[in-house]
């Protein structure tokens, strides 16, 4: 059983997190720079371009790399720290076993016996209870060569349909609601297009904190007189400066969006010749709508149903406009109904297809986009094709040279995936990238089902709190020490450089699957040399399909600063602007209205817990904070994890600053300081996730999941709050501001 080999004290001290607080040789040392290496962040799905300074194989420092397009050397904190990472006392540098008698749980092995043992445990689990009883997780910070190599070792090597990845717990409701109304997952605009926007609606995303830099460019349309629209339970940074602010309660964003069509249509703020020319579908959603008024909507969602009216006519009388959603929306089991309800309203103004228009998701995670097209999804092959569609099986089995029988069928996702291996159906796991332990919901449930696996083998480079769990432990390698390409928010493709070589006995990811693989007699499905090889063939995987890099080559990526897919053949300009000349990308070049009537969310607060939680990223941690609460400066500025709190509800349950209270769901209770602000709703507490065990939020989120996406419902929970203790005042940056104030 795959429990921890000894107690989480015992792990951390052995394994970290500890704190890297200075580069190599220190913050004075005189070092001779061997070579500047361009190459892009680690972090979020912006990929700003970086250029890393390298001596004697080491990360020491970065310059702005203002070239780049997108940032233009500007970063946020995690990419001004991210060096911090290489050269860490934490790193994972040899291959390691479980052993309950070694310090710290695990023994150094060699890779020999590491690889042998993992071989042998695949085959004894899938000889004793099925191929698909060995699955794989895997996450979207790899590069796209990666996830390509990903999706083909799992159907091909191991031959399991269950292989899944992170990307089911950021991006899917997007990418499900884009397919379903535009027939493609990609952002309908590059962010060059935001400022020529005359109305930005930011819906469900803290773009200061999560995606920094995307604030330049709605600053930019704010220079030239756009107005900002900011719909969020809380006053994020961005909101503060908002023209029209709404304070939308959790899980009630569907509500509002029909609220506001309801709108577009009563005043006839439409589009009429492109609704006709260029869409299908609008007769229906109209009468979904046609009830559901600002003073409806007002109930559900507590915006005063005038703002949703001047939300509407704002959006409705601009020539421009550019709606961004993000996480906020998404991360719900209405998620993919509150994409495509967001979608109704570009669709309505006509407002796709042009400088300034269109209605995007902020692709959240790394490569959170390049990674959900490649095939390491449940149901995806390459190019984002259907694994059930026998078409796009018997295309991809030709370039990989096998028979279309040999490709298993749709698996489990990610969430399902995990009750699977609960149950007792899944008996062992390969990881890489992925750290349940932290980011699934109901991690409490998580951490029972990784104890059940038989075998649970994981690749990294940190050991992670999912890695506790471990039977064999696989050095993988860090951004910085492979090449590739990743694919940014924009759909921008980008190059990855090596800037050094991974330490240690480290190697790096792909080479690690090569050699499973080859132990596994699978070998001659992966002759690969070196990962542009493996570029080139997901090139060919891609041709024909919704993400076709087919044109694209590593030298215009370069020399191009990047190419926006679709690139369907050599020489073709990439198209950074999608929809021009309003052909969407379904068969019949029409993009669908949906109808999206109102439902509640799967939990909802009653008298034993009323308060609504939401959760979130602060700006110095990302994700489950595998990488980021292991470097010092950023740790320093939000060190834990804080409940943030309405004074209004503070003083009815008797909460000051800096108080400490317990905070439980159905499912689990943290312990932590409370933050008393006046930008959050009076009804709803606000925590982030970064932080493992007993600090983790996760330990009070639902494991419902959005019935089309299976996305779960991280952002709505209901949870009762209570003062357990005292404890000096805490202190975050965040101005004083009521969201009760009538913010404008």
């Amino acid at each position: 059983m795959a429990r921890p080999a000894v107690d989480e004290a015992t792990l951390i001290a052995k394994y970290g997190p500890h704190l890297n607080r200075r580069p190599p040789g220190g913050w004075d040392a005189d070092l001779e720079i061997d070579r500047v290496v361009e190459t892009h962040c680690c972090f979020c799905g912006q990929q700003c371009g970086i250029k890393l300074k390298v001596h004697d194989n080491e990360v020491v420092g970065f310059e702005p790399w203002y070239e780049f397009p997108f940032n233009e050397g500007k970063l946020c904190p995690k990419g001004v720290k991210r060096y911090l990472q290489g050269s860490h006392p934490d790193r994972l540098l040899t291959p390691m076993e479980r052993d309950e008698t070694a310090p710290g749980g695990f023994r150094k092995v060699s890779w020999d016996h590491a690889l042998d043992r993992v071989v042998s445990e695949i085959r004894r689990i899938q000889g004793t209870y099925g191929d698909d009883a060995f699955a794989m997780l895997s996450g979207v910070s790899l590069t796209n060569e990666k996830s390509y190599l990903i999706g083909k070792f799992a159907r091909l090597a191991l031959h399991t349909a269950n292989l899944d990845y992170n990307g089911r717990y950021c991006m899917v409701s997007a990418g499900a609601g884009n397919k379903k109304a535009l027939g493609m997952d990609r952002a309908s605009n590059p962010w060059s297009d935001i400022p020529l926007a005359d109305v930005v609606w930011i819906a469900g995303s803290n773009v200061a904190e999560t995606f920094p830099i995307t604030t330049s460019y709605i600053w930019r349309a704010r220079d030239r007189g756009a107005r900002l629209i900011v719909q969020d339970p809380r006053v994020v940074p961005l909101a503060r400066t908002a023209d029209l602010f709404l304070p939308v309660r959790p899980g009630s964003d569907s509500a509002l969006f029909g609220a506001v069509l309801h709108e577009l249509i009563r005043n006839d703020w439409l589009d009429h010749e492109f609704i006709e020319a260029h869409t299908v579908g609008f007769e229906e959603a109209a009468a979904t709508v046609a009830e559901m008024t600002p003073a409806w909507a007002s109930e559900i969602c507590g915006v005063p149903a005038a703002r949703i009216a001047e939300a509407a006519e704002w959006w409705g009388t601009s020539a421009t406009g550019m709606m961004l959603h993000a996480r906020g929306i998404e991360q719900q089991t209405k998620g993919v109904d509150n994409v495509v309800s967001a979608i109704n309203l570009g669709l309505a103004t006509g407002k796709f297809g042009k400088p300034g228009c269109g209605v995007s998701t902020i692709t959240g995670q790394g490569n959170g986009q390049g990674g959900r097209e490649h095939g390491h999804k449940c149901d995806q092959l390459p190019g984002n094709r259907d694994i059930s569609n026998p078409e796009h099986r018997e295309y991809v089995a030709s370039v990989w040279g096998c028979d279309e029988s040999d490709i298993p069928g749709k698996g489990l996702p990610a969430l399902a995936l995990i009750e699977a291996i609960h149950r007792g159906e899944i008996k062992g796991l390969l990881s890489i990238c992925f750290n349940p332990a932290v980011s699934s919901p109901d991690v409490n449930f998580t951490a029972e089902a990784l104890d059940r696996l038989e075998f649970y083998a994981t690749i990294d480079f940190f050991l992670s709190e999912s890695g506790h769990h471990a039977d064999i432990v696989l050095p993988g390698s860090l951004h910085e020490e492979d090449e590739g390409t990743s694919t940014s928010g924009e759909g921008r493709i980008i190059k990855i450089n090596a800037a050094v070589d991974p330490p240690g006995e480290a190697r790096r990811d792909w080479e690690i699957l090569l050699d499973i693989a080859t132990r596994l007699g699978k070998g001659k499905w992966f002759p690969y040399s070196n990962t542009k090889e493996i570029f080139e063939e997901l090139c060919r995987a891609s041709a024909g399909g919704l993400a076709d890099y087919a044109g694209a080559t590593w030298e215009r990526i370069e020399a191009e600063h990047g190419l926006f897919w679709p690139v369907p053949e050599p020489g073709h300009p990439g198209t950074p602007r999608l929809y021009e000349g309003g052909r969407f990308a379904h068969p019949d070049g029409r993009a669908r209205f949906s109808a999206v009537p109102w439902r509640e969310s799967a939990e909802v607060i009653d008298d034993d817990y009323p308060v609504w939680l939401t959760t979130g990223r602060v700006v110095s941690q990302y994700l489950s904070g595998t990488q980021t609460r292991r470097i010092e400066p950023l740790v320093a500025q939000y060190p834990e994890p804080l409940c943030e709190i309405h004074p209004r509800l503070a003083q009815e349950l008797g909460i000051t600053e800096g108080d400490i209270v317990r905070v439980e769901s159905r499912r689990g209770d943290i312990t932590l300081p409370a933050k008393v602000v006046n930008t959050i709703r009076p009804d709803t507490v606000f925590i982030p996730y970064h932080w493992p065990g007993t600090k983790a939020a996760n330990q009070l989120t639902i494991r419902a999941v959005d019935p089309v996406s299976n996305m779960p419902e991280f952002k709505v929970a209901a949870v009762r709050v209570t003062r357990v203790g005292t404890r000096s005042a805490v202190t975050i940056d965040r101005r004083d501001m009521d969201v009760t104030d009538g913010l404008r």
